[in-house]
């Protein structure tokens, strides 16, 4: 008796002995495991051997229908493919084909569970379950082992485990940014107001700090607090105040042992040599950015003012980023002296009311020098100074300054200038505009002689010297 495959996967009896094969069943010999026409399976029957009866398969996986459609028609098996067709050497998606009386279904016909045949063509029910708990116990053997090592071993074998051995690193050579910092950081401090934050530089050990003039603004709504590089904090008074230089002097009460900064020549200062810019960008105290020099004499409003001309600086010009907070801080050179006090930046702003730009590289500091001489002026005396020539100045067109008034009894007067009279040079130092002149005559200590490169009414450029005079721009 033959079985014909049902949609279910379960044979049917239909049929007698010797009924004519169905030629979709017929024996492919040499083909080993594979489908016929319709989707029937087939062994590798020897030829001249009575060939066995067809059997069907379970059907596709994952809720597939079987190879055989109704009608006979191929159908996928859930992978959106067609049935192979005759003489493919296909196996179905799984790898084990569940024939009646093979493998895993139920004994065949004239096949009894145990009997004389389960050793041919398939494995008995008894045997199944004898090597499926030898593979359990193995599996359940092997996974212990398995996690035990793991569990001993596998954070050893990796990097989360290991600490790298030496000796610590070296200390950084002199000159480099870190060797820079750990100069500099303990002589910053961090000003902080009922109304915003700046830096500092620590000029004494008994708490003489210097810093903008601006910065202090933050106190106007309440008391200024030094925070120091070691956490701690002391209430400020202030010393004295230069506001046209941007320059003011500060104490911190109660402390002692401070390190004071080491100031340096900033005469010296080369462009493009590497510089280091320390202080509270945004309130981030203690942070360091470095760069170059970028540009020297450069004429900038002290803290960014634009109120008059008496306020413009010959500043520094440096590419480390300087941001809001980082005023009064220290610009430092490859040694670790403060050449410069930040103080301002050009930056490109979005336009809103109140908006305010960071850096874009284009940071300014007051040279040491200059600085200097304006905070021992406060400390020493009280009240600071600043050159003056006794002139008014203006733009127009030409290159240079162009004098637009003479102060009577001024130094100006007593070297002779006249009004619409064009000054080109400040001794060899090329004059731009009047913001130029300005920056360079207000960078001079009062009392010394320059030499001023004049052109007038056309005529051939002459030398002037002129002695500097002074007015009081701060005190306390």
């Amino acid at each position: 008796m033959s079985e014909t495959p049902r949609h279910d996967g379960e044979p049917e009896r239909a049929g007698t002995t010797g009924a004519e094969p169905d030629p979709a069943t017929v024996e492919r010999p040499g083909l080993g495991t594979g489908y016929g026409a319709g989707g029937v399976r087939w062994s590798d029957t020897p030829s001249g051997a009575p060939a066995e009866a067809p059997r069907s398969w379970s059907g596709a996986p994952f809720g597939g229908s079987d190879p055989a459609g109704a009608g006979g028609e191929r159908t996928d098996y859930g992978w959106g493919r067609p049935a192979p067709t005759s003489g493919m050497t296909a196996t179905p998606p799984g790898g084990f084909p569940a024939d009646a009386g093979v493998g895993w279904s139920t004994p065949g016909p004239g096949r009894t569970e145990g009997g004389p045949d389960a050793g041919r063509g398939g494995v008995g029910r008894r045997s199944l379950v004898l090597v499926a708990l030898v593979a359990l116990v193995a599996g359940l053997v092997g996974g212990a082992v398995a996690g035990s090592l793991f569990s001993s071993r596998s954070v050893a074998q990796t990097s989360l485990g290991s600490t790298a051995d030496g000796d610590p690193l070296p200390p950084a050579p002199a000159g480099t940014v870190e060797a820079i910092a750990a100069t500099v950081l303990p002589s910053t401090v961090q000003i902080v107001g009922a109304s915003g934050a700046g830096s500092g530089v620590i000029i004494s050990a008994d708490g003489l700090i210097m810093t903008n003039n601006h910065v202090l603004a933050a106190g106007r709504a309440g008391g200024l607090q030094a925070l120091f590089a070691d956490g701690s904090s002391a209430p400020v008074t202030l010393v004295g105040t230069a506001p046209s230089a941007d320059i003011a002097v500060v104490r911190a009460s109660g402390v002692g042992n401070l390190r004071p900064a080491t100031l340096g020549d900033s005469t010296e200062l080369r462009q493009g040599q590497a510089v280091v810019a320390v202080g509270s960008p945004l309130g981030l105290s203690g942070t360091v950015t470095s760069g170059i020099v970028s540009a020297l004499r450069r004429p900038v409003a002290a803290g960014g003012s634009t109120a008059d001309q008496s306020s413009v600086i010959d500043a520094i010009q440096t590419d480390a980023a300087i941001n809001p907070g980082n005023s009064g801080g220290p610009l430092a050179d490859s040694a670790g002296r403060i050449v410069g006090i930040n103080t301002a930046i050009a930056s490109v702003t979005g336009g809103g009311a109140g908006q305010e730009g960071g850096s874009i590289g284009l940071g300014f500091a007051i040279p040491m020098n200059h600085a200097r001489r304006i905070a021992t002026e406060l400390v020493e005396t009280g009240r600071a100074t600043q050159a003056i020539i006794g002139v008014q100045v203006a733009d127009r067109g030409a290159r240079g300054a162009t004098v637009a008034g003479v102060t009577p009894g001024s130094p100006a007067a007593g070297a002779g200038l006249q009004p619409n009279d064009l000054v080109t040079r400040v001794d060899d130092r090329v004059i731009e505009d009047a913001d130029a002149l300005v920056a360079a005559v207000q960078s001079t200590p009062p009392g010394q002689v320059v030499t001023l490169t004049v052109v007038s009414g056309g005529g051939a450029p002459r030398q002037v010297p002129v002695t500097l005079g002074s007015q009081v721009i701060g005190g306390r």
